[in-house]
């Protein structure tokens, strides 16, 4: 491992806090969905980061550590389970190649709707997903079947990858609750301002007139 989970836990919450002054209600789009990344999340919880935050602001460090957690867990299975690492990286040339909306985003817009909801009975022309489904290549031609030992090898890792993701979390979210001030003083600082000044106008304008 290059460096390990608890330096990666430093250098993203050191760009989280450095993303967070610039954050404003109004320059991100509602989710219509829960998300399932950030609800019930226990990295989140292991933040401090509580349920009244903004859903973008907690969406842009849970992403982080999500991306933290498959890296590692990429750089374990490349170096020691060959076969499931093969599997992926065939399952991975066959999604190479069509348009893909979300490459290249910054973790704040990861794994949220690509397009926003229709209004009413007017459909889109065409949607991001829709483009990124019709330009998806045609699957490769099956490859042999896989020997019964090649299967129970292949399981064998797979519940490997599982138990040292679980162990990687469990790391992640120790290392990350040693940055929880941190974070809870930038939220303070930085979005329950804003939130509370968005309540108080929301307030007044909920005010029958005099």
């Amino acid at each position: 491992m290059s460096s390990s989970i608890e330096d990666r836990v430093l250098v993203a919450v050191d760009a989280w806090l450095r993303w967070v002054p610039t954050w404003h209600p109004g320059t991100h789009r509602g989710r219509s969905r829960m998300c399932r990344q950030c609800t019930g999340s226990p990295v989140l919880e292991a933040a401090g980061i509580a349920a009244d935050v903004p859903h973008q602001v907690a969406h842009a460090l849970s992403s982080r550590m999500k991306k933290i957690i498959e890296r590692v867990v990429d750089e374990y299975t490349e170096r020691e389970l060959p076969a499931l690492h093969a599997e992926l990286t065939g399952e991975q040339m066959w999604h190479a190649g069509g348009f893909e909306p979300e490459a290249g985003l910054d973790p704040e817009y990861e794994g949220i709707d690509l397009d926003p909801e229709v209004e009413g009975d007017q459909p889109y022309l065409f949607t991001l997903a829709g483009l990124a489904e019709e330009t998806r290549p045609e699957p490769p031609l099956p490859r042999p079947p896989l020997s019964p030992a090649e299967k129970q090898q292949l399981l064998r890792e797979i519940e490997y990858a599982d138990r040292f993701a679980e162990n990687a979390g469990q790391r992640l979210c120790f290392a990350l609750a040693e940055h929880r001030d941190r974070i809870r003083a930038a939220v303070d600082r930085f979005v329950e301002p804003q939130v509370q000044a968005m309540l108080e106008e929301l307030s007044r304008s909920l005010l029958p007139p005099q």
